[in-house]
């Protein structure tokens, strides 16, 4: 159940659907001079993972393995990546690299302020800290400036198997929200309150593509699906 989808310019998205969670787990791959993949996948879907990388690049030359924060589909095979490509080093935020990764993984990490950028080539990644904007204290996204492509992992977190571009991330993304417990996922991610803000700095951004790590990606008027799953949160604060 495993499915390439170009959704921008030499930017995949791999996305390999778990029926037992009914969940997918969406992997993006940017094909340029330094090669980076954003998040390397549980560990037991590093094979498959593997291969569909294969199909695209050689992963021996993986530059970077970006990921959003310390979680196991995340960065769960983050040194089997390492063991793999001899050149890649883990990329992500300072905190969760001084925390976690450092000691963690088989390299340290090319950490990462708030608004600090790194090119790979023809494009600029802008790291963006967003602490609880989802249901991580070191939750951060990548921004892709030359293509405008926002990699938010949970954010607008959806369940099922969609296709791999989506008119409306809203709606689904509400929905999965809402679920009641005992679903794992009810309440992922949590965005009200204090996350206005962040959501606030995100649609200032207008993204024109959204690379979502559960569910379908966006393109579009990015900035207007950001701030309408603002409105729509519980307790929402006005801009």
């Amino acid at each position: 159940m495993t499915i390439i989808s170009e959704i921008a310019p030499d930017l995949y998205r791999i996305s390999v659907y778990v029926p037992v969670l009914d969940l997918q787990f969406n992997h993006f791959l940017v094909r340029d001079r330094a090669p980076l993949l954003f998040a390397t996948g549980l560990r037991g879907l590093f094979p498959t993972l593997r291969e569909a990388v294969a199909l695209l690049i050689d992963p021996t030359r993986l530059s970077w393995l970006a990921f959003s924060h310390f979680e196991a589909d995340e960065c769960g095979a983050l040194n089997e990546w390492l063991d793999l490509a001899p050149d890649a080093r883990p990329l992500c935020g300072i905190g969760s690299a001084t925390v976690n990764v450092d000691d963690w993984a088989l390299r340290p990490a090319r950490s990462l302020a708030s608004e600090e950028v790194i090119a790979t080539g023809r494009r600029r990644f802008r790291f963006l800290a967003t602490p609880h904007l989802t249901h991580a204290w070191d939750t951060g996204m990548l921004f892709e400036e030359t293509d405008r492509t926002l990699l938010c992992s949970d954010l607008f977190f959806q369940e099922g198997n969609p296709a791999p571009l989506t008119g409306d991330p809203v709606g689904p993304a509400l929905a999965a929200l809402r679920r009641p417990a005992p679903s794992p996922f009810a309440g992922m991610p949590v965005a009200a309150g204090s996350g206005g803000t962040l959501l606030k700095m995100l649609a200032a951004l207008a993204p024109q593509t959204i690379a979502v790590a559960h569910g379908a990606s966006f393109a579009g008027d990015g900035a207007q699906v950001i701030r309408q799953l603002h409105m729509e949160l519980p307790s929402a604060p006005a801009w």
